[in-house]
């Protein structure tokens, strides 16, 4: 509690607190432009933070990350246009609510489900990720390659009917990871002419590569196509109507917003899960519990759930990214680049930092979403009228100008520049053959944490694979791994055995 306490005072002093402000703005202001979104600007914001102080850069970040999930919910509702994918399922009753002149009630419910999820996740946060940066302390070689097993089981068991392509993600990050000094016997891999590359590929100019510039052509790619849905006169004829629900549909939806933060919180715990799967099991959950409702045409529930849910995956996510290094998901990964980027690494050397940083991440995240009530209702409808008059090629030039300049002064070195250009090629085939980029960076990021495990079990138990059974954390991540990469088969063969017999 110390701890917390000094993390508050260190966090609502104006030199830092006027940088947690400043985030959440840019989150407002990028989650209600279509086609970007928080990875993008964090992605460009990381090298620019460089000469900020550690705890000044890492509170704008979380400002932004809090609030760009909300902020998408600006165009969703009023437009039809989601800001942010977060925000996709937003619009199936927040746009039908304004069509009946109850936008401005939609935002309310957003706004309110949003604070919640998110205070909820931060509580979570607060407190379970030192509890679980201790456990980490008894982490050994076995049991850090059993958690590289686990997040990539982890990704395939939530896959779906993406499971093919998932795996194609994961084994190429896998790939790109073994790129350097081998940790076995020093032996260069993969690295060419490129001495740069002895370290392995760098892992923020990749991290910006494969979602800023490749965003930034996807972008351009749209120049000459008519892609905004509402022009300024739409914008203008919008009935707001009153913002804040009234008591008693509060309190009906405080069950849906609830059981939606919980779900949210977990999901967001799971490496390679993400806000996508969050909102749309939120979603069908409230239609499940509200069967006497139509959703799709303007159900209060319909905005409640997937605001509260998107919002509690971000406290959620970066639970086991300050506790074990392991990111929940694309934005928390690249949290993890902000972090090393000021010579910072997760963990339990993080929460025993004398500069109190961990608790001051956290703090801020707390924060961050008391901010969004005043913020959000009072610039709302005001953000997502500008930013639509913004053509789709400028915003694309300009990411794409932002993320090579950070490149080069993430290394300053033109070669980062090769490197995010190279991965933004990659990021953007990818995006167009509908191969997802989460596993593939948590496979990037996790290959050499379960390769030198691997490696160094090996030595201890020579070369006996008994190691991983015999310790008792290593054995329940490994079960709990096996049960994630059923889950797609049991799926597969219950379909299976569905059809069968309908056909009988």
């Amino acid at each position: 509690m110390e701890q917390i306490l000094a993390a508050f005072s260190t966090v609502l002093s104006p030199e830092f607190f006027v940088w947690l402000i400043l985030g959440v703005f840019l989150g407002l202001v990028v989650g209600a432009i279509p086609g970007i979104n928080d990875v993008i600007a964090i992605a460009v914001l990381i090298p620019i933070t460089f000469n900020l102080d550690p705890a000044q850069a890492l509170l704008m970040l979380a400002g932004l990350y809090t609030a760009a999930c909300y902020g998408g919910s600006f165009p969703a509702i009023m437009l039809r246009i989601p800001g942010t994918a977060s925000s996709m399922v937003t619009v199936m009753d927040g746009y039908p609510m304004t069509l009946k002149g109850q936008g401005g009630l939609a935002l309310g419910i957003s706004t309110i489900s949003s604070i919640m999820g998110g205070l909820f996740s931060a509580v979570c946060l607060m407190f379970f990720a030192p509890t679980l940066a201790g456990y980490a302390l008894y982490f050994g070689p076995a049991e850090y390659f059993s958690l590289g097993v686990l997040g990539l089981a982890s990704v395939a068991g939530m896959a779906g009917k993406n499971a093919a392509k998932t795996l194609v993600a994961c084994l190429l990050g896998l790939l790109l990871s073994t790129v350097g000094m081998s940790p076995e016997n020093g032996f260069p891999r993969f690295v060419g002419n490129y001495f740069e590359l002895l370290d392995g590929i760098p892992f923020v100019a990749a991290l910006i590569g494969l979602f800023g510039i490749s965003s930034g052509f996807q972008l351009m790619e749209r120049l000459g196509q008519k892609t905004k849905m509402a022009d300024d006169d739409d914008v203008s004829r919008i009935r707001i109507g009153k913002t804040l629900p009234s008591f008693s549909l509060f309190r009906k939806l405080l069950p849906v917003i609830g059981t939606s933060s919980l779900l949210g919180t977990i999901i967001g715990i799971l490496p390679g899960a993400g806000q996508v799967m969050a909102i749309y099991m939120s979603y069908d959950l409230a239609k499940a519990r509200n069967k006497d409702k139509e959703f799709g045409t303007g159900v209060p529930e319909g905005v409640a759930a997937p605001e509260a849910a998107n919002n509690a995956v971000v406290g959620g996510s970066m639970v086991p990214l300050l506790s074990l290094g392991v990111p929940g998901n694309g934005t928390s990964a690249l949290f993890l680049g902000a972090l090393m980027i000021h010579g910072l690494r997760p963990g339990p050397a993080l929460f025993a930092d004398p500069s109190n940083i961990a608790y001051v991440i956290i703090v801020g995240f707390f924060l961050a979403n008391f901010l969004l009530g005043p913020m959000g209702l009072f610039l709302g409808r005001m953000i997502a009228k500008f930013v639509f008059s913004i053509p789709d090629v400028l915003l694309g030039a300009a990411i794409v100008i932002l993320c090579v300049t950070g490149a080069f002064a993430a290394g300053n070195s033109t070669f980062y520049i090769l490197v995010a250009l190279s991965f933004g090629l990659i990021g953007f085939i990818m995006e167009k053959l509908s191969i997802p980029l989460a596993p593939l960076i948590l496979a990037l990021i996790l290959g050499p944490m379960m390769e030198t495990g691997f490696t160094q079990s090996m030595t201890i138990s020579d070369h006996s694979l008994s190691i991983f059974v015999e310790q008792p954390i290593s054995l329940c991540m490994l079960v709990v791994s096996l049960i994630f990469c059923l889950i797609p088969v049991v799926g597969a063969v219950r379909k299976r055995h569905n059809r069968y017999f309908d056909m009988g």
